[in-house]
């Protein structure tokens, strides 16, 4: 038997603005927790197996890079979608890639590293 990811759990500091960010970016839905955190489920249609995210409020700022981080896909343009991300508030940083990677680093409203994978 092996286990699987069920849900991505990032503590933040600002619940609705980063409730907002990523059910946008990802297009889930937002459920407000009465407890100050939000859950983000996937879209209707999604597979079952599709992670959940869990914002949980977290009054300590980011210290550090991330050891862990989420690697999105699109069915679209990559560079288009990086365009739509930054809009919503994501920007790129420079975690010391070259420039020849598959990928684009990116980071949330509260400086969460996650990539778009160029695949």
């Amino acid at each position: 038997m092996v286990s699987s990811f069920a849900q991505w759990t990032l503590d933040v500091r600002d619940v609705d603005l980063m409730a907002q960010f990523w059910s946008q970016a990802l297009g889930y839905r937002i459920d407000k927790g009465d407890d100050g955190s939000a859950k983000l489920y996937p879209p209707a249609g999604a597979p079952p197996s599709t992670p959940t995210v869990w914002l949980q409020a977290s009054g300590e700022a980011k210290a550090g890079k991330n050891r862990f981080h989420p690697d999105l896909v699109t069915v679209g343009d990559v560079d288009d979608e990086v365009v739509r991300l930054e809009g919503l508030g994501a920007r790129r940083i420079d975690v010391g890639q070259t420039g020849e990677e598959p990928f684009v680093v990116l980071a949330d409203p509260e400086d969460n590293e996650f990539c778009v994978l160029r695949r």
